[in-house]
């Protein structure tokens, strides 16, 4: 697919993936809506840290995806959606269940049912590793079974399965991206690597719950590179496809690696308010990625201590406490 003056929608386009899919699109020539959640404070999350070149470029619609007429709306002469607008925050699931569940359930629905409507060439749906829980086998492929360890994960399950429901019943065009952990510039605190690197920057210690879990992470410019490659492969319509970088590193290795690319020696602190529940911890997540490979030609191509070495600079020329704190993708 040429980019150039493709009408394009992405839901979430205020979170962390959404900016920079957003922002590769208007570099590619694409003609580029953001779904953005509506806040009094008009707050645009990480889309404010997008050059004033390209944010001038991209049409920002406000609403919620829970409402039906808003989604519609904003997908009117689009050809080509991304769904990555959801309610992440694994956390604030366990506090707000129904809220996560409405958003990122009801809200997908209310994508689909846009996308298809308004004959809509393409949609590219946003899942998430979490939705496999704990490896019960590694690499973990995508007939891994499914467990719902969280109210955020059993949701996007509940998105996944209805985005699966359209293409069977309706022949909705669709694919479903399952990134495992993407980093990079503009995340939030809440994620584990700008945590590390935000408490790194500013002493020795280094306070977080559970060290032991591994996880496989991938740089953001990889999961977007997956994101287009599977809006234009005639072969990933229905597919659900992993995209990992089928590498583990655990948590306190982590650690010791952002430490080490600090030139100090990091301890870790553990608080037990930041341990998720004892059933509802993910152990292992390690991506098989090779159905990606093989359908949409894609490999990362950043590797971990690359991507860390940008996200440090990054977060030393933009302040920690500036980081986007919004629940969108």
């Amino acid at each position: 697919m040429k980019w150039t003056g493709k009408r394009v929608l992405v839901t979430g386009g205020a979170g962390f993936v959404g900016s920079h899919l957003a922002e590769s699109l208007v570099r590619e020539g694409a003609t580029v809506r953001v779904f953005v959640r509506y806040n009094s404070s008009g707050f645009l999350g990480a889309l404010r840290y997008l050059p004033t070149a390209i944010f001038r470029e991209i049409e920002v619609y406000r609403g919620d995806l829970r409402d039906a007429d808003a989604v519609s709306r904003a997908a009117t002469r689009r050809q080509v959606v991304f769904h990555l607008g959801a309610l992440i925050a694994i956390p604030y699931s366990y506090r707000h269940p129904r809220e996560v569940v409405e958003t990122n359930v009801l809200g997908t629905l209310n994508v689909l049912q846009a996308v298809t409507r308004n004959g809509v060439e393409r949609l590219v749906h946003a899942s998430t590793s979490e939705v496999y829980g704990t490896a019960r086998y590694v690499p973990m492929d995508e007939n891994h079974p499914l467990q719902g360890q969280s109210p955020y994960s059993a949701s996007k399950i509940g998105a996944d399965k209805l985005v699966e429901s359209f293409y069977c019943s309706y022949g909705t065009p669709v694919v479903t991206l399952r990134p495992f952990n993407t980093y990079g510039e503009r995340q939030s605190q809440r994620a584990v690597i700008p945590t590390v690197i935000h408490q790194a920057l500013r002493g020795n210690v280094v306070r977080l719950g559970a060290v032991r879990p591994s996880r496989d992470f991938t740089y953001v410019s990889d999961t977007v590179d997956a994101f287009l490659r599977a809006a234009v492969s005639r072969d990933a319509v229905g597919r659900v496809l992993n995209a990992g970088s089928g590498k583990e590193t655990a948590i306190r290795a982590l650690v010791d690696l952002i430490g080490s690319l600090l030139g100090k020696k990091l301890r870790v602190a553990t608080e037990s308010q930041r341990v998720r529940p004892k059933g509802s911890e993910v152990e292992r997540l390690i991506a098989d990625a090779r159905q990606a490979r093989r359908i949409l030609r894609w490999k990362p191509q950043v590797d971990l201590p690359t991507g860390l070495r940008r996200v440090i600079a990054w977060m030393r020329a933009n302040p920690p406490d500036d980081l986007p704190g919004g629940d969108t993708t």
